[in-house]
């Protein structure tokens, strides 16, 4: 015969756990376990061993240990009559079952499976052009690795480790208020934690792991079209850095003396600064991003004929593209001038020094990191000082923008969709542009063909 009974270990004048006491065959077997419930020794009775019903909190334990009793007796009777070994292991389950609670396991832990992508990357299977690769890219595991550091600081405030079953929605609004209001975080990468969240749940659930619903349908966010600063190079502005004089070494000398911060830890020699200037030119022509740009060499260049193209297999989105060279000055650049490879943090400093010196220096409205706070700050600032490698497709898409139909400017930047490119240099869908662009193709189709005349009969046979 069973008995099941509840009491608290303690006395003191604070919350203490409730415990159950299993004792099955007159005293052969004796489990005690915590039934997840605590309350304060004033409002439990000794002589019905339950809590006092003298506030609502204590009716609802009250009743709650009343539902524990029921099942653990209905679990008895069922399991010992199929043999089943009762112990502490059995004794847990049946809590556990009985309140719809999730054991926590070190595989629950929202670290843990973020370690897990980031040990298993280079076997992962990626979505890519309607099929597979396998392995995530340098720039995807460099993000899961910031997101555990920062996963990994936030547990350190709060004190404790995060599961999966507990990414619920009032969890994640107070994550993203220290993001944003502790942290400051700008707006995109604060919604990017976000949307590398959502996913680690969902990839978490395929896996098998229990996660709170919630967490598959975390909202992310993006700054609005009205609060985004891009910063692009006009057709003007390439012309004034195509044709400013690097030659003068002296005259480098004296602006190098006179811009200590801004030429710090990079050669200003005409040498250097014309390899930076190539690249520029060429980034600006072909649309690519800055890591892709600068791998370009001698082995990507493919002529048919006289004509020049570039292909390159986009390192982000393993995407194959294939530009074509038809600018005069990027033509010579190839042919006669090609430039070296730059580490890329150093090509961003010569970018705003050959900037400079070609004289963009019009005060704009943009983002720039403060090296203190290592944090964004938005402010007024010479245009030189926020131009960097990542300008360069980004001036590339703006400047051909309805010169050039989108659909090949998105097969030369790799962007998915229209609805991205339009995005990433922050314009909406002109649909009378696109009408114009139909009707001048149309025109240009049909120009030479000459019209022709139609024989009318007027009903005589003569």
């Amino acid at each position: 015969m069973a008995s099941i009974k509840f009491r608290l270990r303690s006395k003191a004048n604070k919350n203490v756990s409730i415990k159950v006491r299993v004792i099955l065959g007159r005293g052969k077997q004796d489990l005690e376990l915590n039934t997840g419930f605590s309350i304060n020794p004033k409002d439990w009775s000794e002589t019905t061993s339950r809590p006092k019903q003298n506030n609502t909190e204590n009716k609802v334990i009250f009743n709650n240990l009343k539902k524990l009793e029921s099942f653990l007796f209905e679990g008895i009777n069922t399991d010992m009559g199929e043999s089943v070994i009762i112990d502490s292991f059995w004794l847990d389950a049946k809590i556990n079952e009985c309140f719809n609670r999730v054991i926590k396991s070190e595989t629950g832990l929202l670290v843990s499976h973020i370690q897990y992508i980031i040990d298993n990357a280079n076997t992962r299977k990626v979505k890519i052009n309607g099929g597979f690769k396998i392995g995530l890219s340098t720039s995807t595991i460099k993000n899961y690795t910031l997101f555990r550091n920062i996963i990994l600081e936030y547990q350190s405030k709060i004190k404790k480790q995060i599961q999966f079953v507990e990414v619920t929605k009032p969890i994640v609004e107070k994550f993203t208020n220290w993001l944003i209001n502790e942290k400051n975080y700008s707006t995109n990468y604060a919604g990017k934690q976000l949307e590398i969240l959502k996913t680690v749940c969902i990839d978490a659930e395929k896996h098998e792991i229990p996660v709170a619903p919630y967490s598959k349908i975390i909202q992310h966010f993006r700054e609005s079209e009205t609060d985004r600063y891009i910063q692009t190079l006009s057709f003007v502005e390439l012309d004034q850095i195509k044709n400013v004089d690097l030659s003068d070494a002296e005259q480098l000398k004296e602006f190098k003396v006179s811009n200590p911060k801004l030429t710090k830890g990079i050669s200003i020699t005409p040498e250097a600064l014309n390899n930076a200037r190539n690249w520029i030119l060429i980034g600006c022509e072909i649309g690519q991003r800055g890591g892709d740009l600068l791998k370009i060499t001698n082995e990507n260049i493919r002529y048919k004929g006289t004509t020049i193209y570039i292909d390159i297999i986009q390192q982000k989105t393993n995407k194959s593209v294939t530009i074509g060279i038809v600018a005069p000055h990027v033509v010579d650049i190839i042919e006669n001038h090609f430039p070296t490879e730059v580490p890329h943090q150093k090509f961003n400093a010569y970018v705003k020094v050959v900037c400079k010196l070609a004289g963009i220096i019009t005060i704009v409205k943009g983002t720039k990191l403060n090296i203190e706070t290592n944090r964004k700050e938005l402010g007024d600032y010479p245009k030189y000082e926020l131009i960097a490698s990542h300008c360069f497709r980004r001036s590339f898409a703006t400047n051909y923008y309805k010169k050039v139909p989108t659909a090949i400017l998105i097969g030369i930047t790799g962007h998915s969709k229209e609805s991205l490119f339009l995005t990433y240099i922050n314009q909406r869908e002109d649909k009378d542009s696109n009408a114009d662009l139909f009707m001048k193709f149309y025109s240009d189709l049909h120009k030479d063909k000459q019209p022709q005349l139609k024989l009318i009969k007027d009903g005589t046979d003569s």
